[in-house]
Parts: C-alpha cells; sequence; structure tokens
C-alpha cells in the first residue's frame, strides 16, 4: 500500500504558521497529541494517495446576476412591441426586465445617475441619458447588452430626450431651454438646433427655464410641441423652422400629454391642475380641472393642491379616455400617501402607494401615437417596489408580480443556500406554493411577457431559503439565471396573536418583531425543516401533500447557566459552587418562593416568550409544525437567543444551544434528551482553570434594593454597589468588590441584552463573536501565540467577550469515533464553544429501528475534548480518501399519507458510515474550522495532523467545507468582506 501524504488534500494548513508555533491543540490527553509545523507524516500510517484535481482557475469569482429591487430607481422604459421593460438608477444601472426569467444587468462606467431611458422600439436598443449630460445607445440584441455609442454635451445640461416611433432622430432639451437633435444612425449632432429665443416671442424678455418636454405630432411628425418650465408652450414646424403657435400659462408645466388625434394636448401644473388645449385656440385652455381640490361656495376658482408630476392622456375607442397622473392630491391632508389617480370618464379613483413614485407609464395596445390607444395595464415604478394596475377591470386590481423584486420585502435575517437538491424537490415546492397564492390580483397574464429564456444545459438544482423579520420563510428556485419563489412558509401561524399590551415576556429579549428568523436548518432529502427564532423558540416542520387538522405539539426547556453562581467573598479565596439554598434563608421569607422576588410583582419563571396554539389548526399541504420547542424564563430572567442549531432526521434528534448551555431533543418521541449547561459538559475533562468570577448585580436585585434595604440582607447586597472593581483572573482586587452570597440567581442581564442583535438586522455574528469566560490557561513559549485567545477587534466588542459566557456556536450530527482507540464508528454530536473548544457527545440509540419510538435515546460526553483558536464555527467529515462524508439521513416519506401500510410507515435510513477495517488504522479526518484557525484531526487517534490560521487582523463570520469538482475546499467568508477559498493542492494551501 502506497505511503500517504495527507498534504495533497489538506497541504498548507500550517503555510501562515511558523513551525514551533502552529501546534494549536492542549498537549494534555484530553485534546491528543499535536505536531509543530503541521507534518504529513505524523499520523505514521499508511493510506491510499489521494488525486487532487483543483486549480487556481476553479476559484475565480466574477459577477452573474443580481436579484431584488434596483437600488434607487430614477427612470423607467417600455417597448409595447417586444414588452420589455427597463429601469434606470441613481448609481448607472439599468435592469431590463422581460417575462419571468428574463432579467438583464447592465452598468454605466461612469456610475452616473440615469435620468431618463428611451426604447428604440422593437429594434433591440435603447438610449440613456445621465447626470454627466451623456448620452449612450445601447445594444440589446446580445447577450449582454453593451454600449454602441457615447454623446457628451459639455456645456449644457440635458433635461428631457424624445425619440418618436421609428424615427432616425432624437431631440433633446437642455436646462437652458434649447433643443438639440441627434442623429439615432451615427449619435452625433445633426447640427439643428432650436434656440429659446427664436421659439419664443421676441417681445418676451424673461427666460422660459428648462425644456421639460419633447413631442412630436401624432398627425406630423414635423411638427415638435416644446413645453418650457415657466408655462410656455411652443409648437415648432421643423420644416420652416419657426412656431406655428405659442401658448402661455401662469403656472408651471411638468408634463404634457397629447390625444391621439393631434388636436389636443394636456398639460399638468404645479398647482394641481390639468389643462386642456386646443390647436385651434391656443389663447387660453379650454378647459381647466383640479381634480383633488375643494369646490369654492362663491364660484372662485378651486383651491390649489400639490403638484401633478406627470399625466398621461390615453382614448378608447369604446369608452371614455383614460386620464392617469400622479400627485395633486390636497394640502389640507398631510399624511396620505403616494398616490396614483386614474380618471375614466366621471369616475375618479385614487391608488394609494406604499413608498413615493417615481414614474409611471400606460402600457396601450399599439405603439403608433395617431391610433386610439386601448391603454390596458399602468407600470408603477416605486422607491422600493414595483406594480403593475389592470386597467381593463372596474376595480383596477393589481398584478401578481412575478419578479423577485420582494426579496426584502420583509427585511432578510438569514440566509442558506443549497446545490444539488432532490431533482423532484423544486416541483414539489412550487405545486404546493402555487396553491397559496393571495386572492384579489388580476386573472390576465402579466403584461411584461418579452424576452426569451433558456434555461441552458448545465443547470442543477439550486434552492435559497431566506428567513425574514416578520418569521415569513421563502424559498426560492436559484437553478436559472434569475430566483423564483417556489414557497412561502410563515412561522408566526403556530403561536397565538399577542393582545395589545401583552407581550411583555418578549418584549424583554426583543424589542420588536418577536417572530424573526435567526437560524434555519434544512435536510433536502428527508424535508425535514426547523426554524430558530429570535424569541428563543426551536419550530420542527415535517413536509406533507395532505392538508391536516391537528393540535401542535410543543415542549419547554429550562436552560441556564450555573456560570454565575460561583462568587468570591473574599478576594483571597476561591470558595467552591455554593449552595444556593442555604446561602440566604431570610431571602425566602420576603418572598414566600425561592424563584420569586417582591419586585414589581412576581418574578416570571418556567414560562416561554410566546403562546404556542393548544386549539387543532388547520395546516395546508407544504411544510406543517411538528414540535415547538420553547426556552423559557428562569428566575426573572429571560431565555437567552439561540446561536447554534442542527437536526437529523436519520437520529430523529435536534440540538441547540445558547450562551448557557445544550439541549437535544428526540423529535420522534417529543422528550428533551439533554439540557445541560455548557461547564457541566465538560466534566472532568474541562482544559481550562476556571477561575470564580463576581457577577454584576441583578436586575432584579437592582430593582429590589428599598424593599430588601431593612433585611438581614442589607448590608451584604450594599457590598455589591461599587462599580471600581478590577478583574485579575477572576479575582475582585477592590475592598468593596462586588461579592454577594445569595440564593437568587445573579444573571448578568445588561451583558446578555448587549449580545442580542435588533430585530430585523442580518445576523452578522451570532453570538459567538462575544462567547468568553474569565479564564486561566498555562501556556508553554511556544504555544502562547496560538493559545492567548486575544481579540484583534474593537473594543466595545472586546469588553463583552470579557463578561459572556461560553457560547455553543456550532453543531453536527456524524457518524464517528467519539474517543481514541474506538474500533468502530458510532452516532456522535460534534459542539463546538465560543472559547474554541470542541466536545463530542456519544449517541445511544435502539439497535432496532423498531424499537425508535419506544426505546430511550441516551445522550452522554464522550471525554474527549478539542480545542483551536477562536469561536468554532463548522465541522466536516472526510473519508480515508478525502472525500466529503455527508451526514445519515431518513429517505423522506409522507406522514400523513392514506396508505398506512407498513412498507409506507417503516422509516428508510441512508447511513455514510466509513469503513472500519482495523488495518487502516486512522480512517476518517475532522475538518473543525474557528473564526481565526482551520484544523484537520485523524481520527480515531485524534491526531492535529494541519493547522492553518486563517486570519490575525479580522474574523470569519461563516465557513463551509464544500465539494468542488469532486475535491473539497474549505469556503471562508471573513468579517472584512473578503471571500476566501482554501483548496488544497501540491504547493499547499493556497487563498483566491
Amino acid at each position: 500500500m502506497k505511503k500517504f501524504n495527507f498534504r495533497k488534500v489538506l497541504d498548507g494548513l500550517t503555510a501562515a504558521s511558523p513551525v514551533g508555533s502552529s501546534g494549536g491543540g492542549s498537549g494534555s490527553g484530553a485534546g491528543g497529541s499535536v505536531h509543530p509545523g503541521g507534518t504529513a507524516g505524523a499520523a505514521g500510517t499508511p493510506r491510499e494517495e489521494i488525486q487532487e484535481t483543483l486549480t487556481s482557475d476553479y476559484f475565480q469569482i466574477c459577477k452573474t446576476v443580481r436579484h431584488g429591487f434596483p437600488y434607487l430607481p430614477t427612470a423607467l422604459a417600455f417597448d409595447p412591441v417586444q414588452k420589455i421593460l427597463a429601469i434606470g438608477t441613481r448609481t448607472g444601472a439599468i435592469r431590463i426586465l422581460g417575462r419571468p426569467g428574463v432579467d438583464c444587468y447592465c452598468q454605466h462606467e461612469s456610475g452616473a445617475a440615469v435620468l431618463q431611458l428611451q426604447f428604440l422600439i422593437n429594434e433591440g436598443a435603447l438610449v440613456s441619458a445621465c447626470a454627466d449630460d451623456a448620452l449612450h445607445l445601447w445594444n440589446l440584441r446580445q447577450k449582454q447588452p453593451a454600449i454602441l455609442h457615447s454623446l457628451k454635451f459639455n456645456r449644457e445640461r440635458i433635461t428631457y430626450c424624445h425619440l418618436p416611433f421609428q424615427s432616425k432622430w432624437l431631440y433633446v432639451g437642455t436646462e437652458r431651454g434649447n433643443t438639440h437633435i441627434v442623429n439615432i444612425e451615427s449619435f452625433i449632432l445633426s447640427g439643428y438646433v432650436i434656440m429659446w429665443n427664436k421659439a419664443i416671442e421676441l417681445s418676451t424678455k424673461t427666460h422660459p427655464g428648462p425644456v421639460v418636454h419633447l413631442s412630436d405630432s401624432p398627425r406630423d411628425e414635423g411638427k415638435l410641441l416644446i413645453g418650457y418650465e415657466n408655462g410656455t408652450i411652443v409648437f415648432w414646424d421643423l420644416r420652416s423652422k419657426r412656431a406655428d403657435l405659442r401658448a402661455y400659462y401662469d403656472e408651471a408645466i411638468h408634463s404634457v400629454a397629447w390625444h391621439h388625434e393631434g388636436k389636443q394636448f394636456m398639460c399638468s401644473h404645479s398647482d394641481g391642475s390639468l389643462t386642456l388645449w386646443n390647436l385651434k385656440s391656443p389663447n387660453r385652455p379650454f378647459q381647466t380641472t383640479i381634480p383633488h381640490g375643494k369646490v369654492q361656495r362663491d364660484g372662485k376658482k378651486p383651491e390649489s393642491c400639490k403638484p401633478i408630476l406627470k399625466v398621461e392622456y390615453k382614448t378608447c375607442k369604446n369608452s371614455e379616455p383614460f386620464v392617469v397622473f400622479s400627485g395633486g392630491l390636497s394640502y389640507d391632508k398631510p399624511c396620505r400617501r403616494p398616490s396614483l389617480t386614474i380618471m375614466h370618464g366621471k369616475a375618479i379613483t385614487v391608488l394609494e402607494m406604499d413608498h413615493p413614485i417615481v414614474d409611471f407609464l400606460t402600457l396601450c395596445e399599439t405603439p403608433y401615437p395617431n391610433e386610439f390607444q386601448e391603454p390596458y395595464a399602468v407600470v408603477v415604478l416605486l422607491e422600493k417596489d414595483l406594480i403593475v394596475v389592470d386597467l381593463t377591470q372596474t376595480n383596477f386590481p393589481i398584478f401578481e408580480n412575478p419578479y423577485p423584486i420582494d426579496i426584502h420585502e420583509s427585511p432578510v435575517t438569514c440566509t442558506e443556500y443549497f446545490a444539488d437538491c432532490p431533482p423532484d424537490l423544486i416541483p414539489v415546492l412550487y405545486s404546493v406554493g402555487a396553491k397559496h397564492k393571495k386572492q384579489g390580483y388580476s386573472n390576465k397574464e402579466w403584461p411584461i411577457s418579452g424576452g426569451a429564456w433558456n434555461l441552458g444545459a448545465q443547470t442543477y438544482p439550486e434552492i435559497i431559503i431566506t428567513g425574514h423579520a416578520d418569521g415569513s420563510v421563502k424559498f426560492w428556485d436559484a437553478s436559472a439565471i434569475t430566483l423564483q419563489m417556489l414557497y412561502k412558509l410563515k412561522t408566526s401561524k403556530v403561536f397565538e396573536k399577542q393582545k395589545v399590551g401583552e407581550g411583555k415576556a418578549t418584549a424583554e429579549i426583543v424589542e420588536e418583531d418577536p417572530f424573526a428568523v435567526q437560524m434555519m436548518y434544512w435536510c433536502p432529502e428527508s424535508r425535514i425543516f426547523c426554524v430558530a427564532g429570535v424569541s428563543a423558540y426551536v419550530i420542527v416542520y415535517r413536509f406533507s401533500k395532505h392538508e391536516v387538522n391537528t393540535e401542535i405539539a410543543s415542549l419547554e426547556v429550562r436552560l441556564q447557566s450555573e456560570v454565575e453562581d460561583i462568587i468570591t467573598p473574599e478576594p483571597e479565596t476561591n470558595p467552591p459552587f455554593p449552595d444556593a439554598s442555604s446561602q440566604l434563608p431570610s431571602l425566602k421569607s420576603l418572598s414566600g418562593s425561592t424563584n420569586t422576588v417582591a419586585c414589581e410583582g412576581t418574578m416570571k419563571d418556567s414560562i416561554p416568550c410566546l403562546s404556542v396554539k393548544a386549539r387543532p389548526v388547520r395546516m395546508p399541504p407544504g411544510y406543517q409544525a411538528d414540535l415547538v420547542i420553547q426556552l423559557v424564563w428562569v428566575d426573572g430572567e429571560p431565555p437567552q437567543q439561540i446561536t447554534s442549531l442542527a437536526v437529523n432526521s436519520a437520529y430523529g434528534l435536534v440540538a441547540f444551544g445558547n450562551c448557557n448551555g445544550l439541549a437535544v431533543v428526540d423529535f420522534m418521541q417529543k422528550t428533551v434528551l439533554l439540557s445541560m449547561g455548557t461547564l457541566d459538559l465538560y466534566g472532568s475533562s474541562d482544559p481550562y482553570q476556571r477561575q470564580p468570577r463576581s457577577p454584576r448585580k441583578s436586575r432584579q436585585f437592582a430593582a429590589g434594593l428599598t424593599e430588601l434595604s431593612d433585611s438581614p440582607v442589607s448590608l451584604e447586597l450594599e457590598r455589591c454597589k461599587s462599580p471600581t472593581s478590577d478583574h485579575v483572573n477572576g479575582h475582585c482586587t477592590s475592598p468593596t468588590s462586588q461579592s454577594c452570597s445569595s440564593g437568587k440567581r445573579l444573571s448578568s442581564a445588561d451583558v446578555s441584552r448587549a449580545n442580542r442583535r435588533g430585530p430585523g438586522r442580518p445576523p452578522f455574528r451570532k453570538a459567538q463573536s462575544a462567547a468568553c469566560m474569565e479564564i486561566s490557561l498555562p501556556v508553554t513559549t511556544e504555544e502562547n501565540r496560538e493559545n492567548s485567545f486575544s481579540r484583534s477587534r474593537s473594543s466595545s466588542v472586546s469588553s463583552i467577550d470579557r463578561d459572556s459566557k461560553e457560547a455553543i456556536t456550532a453543531l453536527f450530527f456524524m457518524e464517528s469515533f467519539a474517543r481514541k482507540n474506538d474500533s468502530a464508528v458510532s452516532s456522535c454530536l460534534w459542539v463546538g464553544t465560543g472559547l474554541g473548544m470542541v466536545i463530542i457527545l456519544s449517541l445511544n440509540l435502539p439497535a432496532s429501528d423498531d424499537l425508535r419510538h419506544s426505546e430511550p435515546v441516551v445522550v452522554s460526553p464522550s471525554g474527549t475534548v478539542l480545542t483551536l483558536k477562536g469561536a468554532v464555527l463548522t465541522f466536516a467529515c472526510l473519508d480515508c480518501m478525502g472525500t466529503l462524508t455527508h451526514q445519515p439521513y431518513e429517505v423522506w416519506r409522507d406522514p400523513h399519507s392514506a396508505d398506512d401500510g407498513d412498507k409506507t410507515r417503516k422509516r428508510k435510513l441512508v447511513m455514510h458510515s466509513p469503513s472500519s477495517s482495523q488495518d487502516m488504522g486512522d480512517h476518517q479526518f475532522a475538518v473543525i474550522c474557528s473564526e481565526k484557525q482551520a484544523k484537520v484531526f485523524s481520527l480515531p487517534s485524534q491526531t492535529c495532523l494541519y493547522v492553518h490560521n486563517i486570519t490575525e487582523t479580522s474574523f470569519l463570520l461563516r465557513a463551509d467545507v464544500v465539494t468542488l469538482c469532486n475535491s473539497v475546499c474549505l469556503a471562508c467568508f471573513c468579517a472584512n468582506g473578503h471571500i476566501m477559498t482554501l483548496s488544497w493542492n501540491h504547493e499547499g494551501l493556497s487563498k483566491s
């Protein structure tokens, strides 16, 4: 058998660590031996040679597509023939949308804001006018749109552009009031300029202002209508180079719209009025209306309203014309939301919007301006949304938007990505999601239906799951170029609605959004889905194609750390854990109970933050809640938020942890198997010499000092008031140190609250970034650099770190070797903490699957403890050939299937256990990554093969071991925004 050199797979994990300083594990028996320098021969066991195929070319990152709503939109354009839509933004980006799946993004190199967009209708081209006074012609016929021509104005600012249908001339109005004409084919100025002083009457001495409108006459393309800001309108004859007519109005003009016959046009003004003009009598408008103005009793002109920013005048052959405009509301209603008004005959409909209106366009059946327009929809571009209104129905319903524009409809709080999912998942999710669509939308097809969408031959099933601040979870199909929402789940439906005045229990842990999703865990093979919420709860969902009406099972878990009961009555002594029931007998008499204190009523204890629905709940097909697990209040302190989550369908277990400890629940038997503080998980294998510390005053004691002032405890509590104590290795050196003995659990409520994220904010860091206790660990000179546990962060974060508890930051179920020299793999739970500690728990499952629902599962610490620098982020397991080993799982079966036969109800498990033959020696490798460091351990000997210090100046937010081209690599996302991939090749571990 060939000598195996593990460097071929994970080589270079020591490349950034000098020889003699790379050993990161404890030298004691708990963590296994460590080999400085990370030499591959340390294992000393023969293995098959692993062929590495990854090259640097696989790690070149390039932009593919952008999802979500365009940032800061400014302009809108529509091609009525090809039926594609273009949106310009303030950052110089252009988003082109067609039928669902057709989505293209392009960017101006200058980054200047897009002022206006004009399609060359049915020609696959687009003109953009930007804030840097440049015009660009985009070619849309190619796969990636590109600029064909550009034209820069140096002396004048562009204010308005107009490109008539099937015309080769582009009209450009400027801030000086001049109008230039550009040849669209050569994209150069024609030399024809309509000067403002020639357009207006010679007797007029004042400047008319910038050009705010340009349009050709529907009857004669040789006539151009020019609107100036001050209210002047000029009808210019391009052939004779003179004005045919001039009209004046005493209010500023914002927009102009033609009647299709070309005899009338409508203007919108700054006083909220609409004026209708006839070319035959331009002296004054023959109709003036203020749609939202109050009519005066004495016959005077209606009072002014807000400006009408844009108006469109569209005619119908068999009905009254449509007048659509934005703005124009009365000033006496300042709280009204932005509105779009639709006037159809005498009927006026006001559609209120959730966001300010940027622009709108009326979609018509014909692109020819001299025909009846027959409008059928209105596209409204809002600052943070895009809606389309159906004009063919009397109540003007909106179309259901098929684009993934509403990704942040509720702020995204967490995301998960899954590749190579089972191929039947996407159709199944889509089918159940289609049944849950909202009512009230238009029943017609989405009108923006242009473009061609080709999936391509290289697509594979990809799913992105997003958790949101309102408790919703969305499943997205990411297999193609664009996202397509498959299915939406609302986690809040398992809880009772909070009445007004309630929710105080939740307010202690989160100020708002009590259902915000913090973490998600999904097993695509078994379709088990698990959600952890901000209010310290975990929901286990099962997937079913059948509707059920059943009660939701719930469990309550009491998880509280015992660390803060370690107190120091004297600075020189280190007493053991005190007996809480005997330290302060007088405290019991004050409250009548060991769990209550006379402080604003009864102290909360053993109650959850939310109430699960106790009545039977109708659950439609899709994901149905199977079990709700809630952490409860303990001695007046709210439960700490969950920091880690893992589920295994084959074991039927869910594990979660927070800064207090770990809980393991059997969701098949609906029982709690383990609820233990982090310190208790070590047992006798704790490598740290944990010194007792002086906790802060409890909020309950601080609030109740006045009530306790006359009690025998008052003198002892007074000693807790000093803010000047100085902690050194857990000892209070101040003569008035914060030391008090009581039966009350003293919790650092302020620090706990500082660790919690605000609702709706992305979970950039879990609680592992603030997960250090006061510890004292003797280290040698060689190990001093690695085991210092010093944080290279801001002082604010470091101060939290020093006062926090040891959080559970990573959990991983796998078939592994729990102890040294184990001869066979067994079911294990790997636990990572904020101090860089890795604890392996043994899982004793029933030998027969028939006994799984009746025999108990035993969870026990194995005594194995490994160490890293920084909070543990992720685990992975490789077999002896360097292949990523997946967790065992249960093949999905419908829990509510109509067929109740034995074959349907029997579980089918898929295990990925490595070979356990004795001649192989170490035949499993555990890859562990923390926020600072990555290590590879050989199992079962627990030999640390390689160490790599990933970053010294920052820390990792997320890491994962992934398979790429049949090889594995470690992908890392750093807090400084860098994405690093650590690949293993003959040159060592390389960063891309």
